[in-house]
């Protein structure tokens, strides 16, 4: 795909229309991509990045303030810490398919760039920070709300898996809980784990990622679901 089909699509998937599409074009560029092109310079996602990331904290803040009146400044600190995190934020992103349109480098593609949580979740805040730049903080609020903000319950849960399902178990009459790593996949450069996590040894959830963390978590989440189907 060329590049303006690339930035088109794309911005049909955030809904919203660039007036200087330069900025889009920077924002999902990687500097391992930039680099590669040396006779036509173009600059990679990293000061949009800086920017988008100041305005992702004011709008989350601003939310989760006016959201929560009676959360103390601690509790929206550490609730806020969760929901724009590296892993949150790449969550986000891949509900838009954004991994989709980053332009990188053909080393760093054949490494696996393409599924690693930071450089996605650095090329979302570097798209919040274009929008911010070209049409104003009105409509970079809108994105983060609807890309980020939006149906914030289900992403919360996800976000704080582990946790959930900790103090779950801990309401359980000496119930224990573990992560057992099942598998381990994939070249050195671009590894995929399984894991399984267990109530009492018995499997009740299982979760595959680039990282161990990301396995633990997702497999978290499929036991907080099950748990809650029991209940019913």
């Amino acid at each position: 795909m060329q590049e303006k089909e690339l930035l088109i699509e794309l911005e049909e998937r955030i809904r919203y229309s660039f007036h200087d599409s330069g900025l889009l074009l920077q924002a999902i560029t990687h500097s391992s991509y930039a680099n590669e092109r040396k006779i036509n310079k173009i600059e990679d996602y990293e000061r949009l990045e800086f920017l988008g990331d100041a305005v992702l904290e004011l709008v989350s803040s601003e939310f989760l303030f006016r959201g929560n009146p009676s959360l103390p400044e601690g509790q929206l600190t550490k609730t806020r810490a969760s929901m724009v995190c590296e892993p949150a934020l790449a969550y986000c992103a891949r509900q838009i398919g954004l991994e989709k349109y980053i332009l990188l480098g053909k080393g760093e593609e054949i490494t696996g760039g393409r599924s690693r949580d930071s450089i996605i979740s650095d090329v979302m805040e570097a798209i919040i920070g274009a929008v911010y730049l070209d049409g104003g903080f009105e409509k970079a609020g809108d994105l983060i709300h609807r890309v980020i903000l939006s149906d914030i319950e289900d992403k919360q849960l996800f976000y704080d898996s582990k946790t959930v399902l900790q103090e779950m178990v801990q309401t359980m009459n000496n119930a224990s809980l573990t992560y057992k790593l099942i598998a381990e996949r994939g070249p050195e450069h671009d590894k995929e784990f399984e894991v399984v996590v267990c109530i009492n040894d018995k499997v009740c959830g299982t979760g595959v990622g680039h990282n161990k963390k990301a396995a633990q978590q997702q497999a978290a989440y499929q036991a907080i679901l099950e748990l809650r189907n029991e209940k019913r």
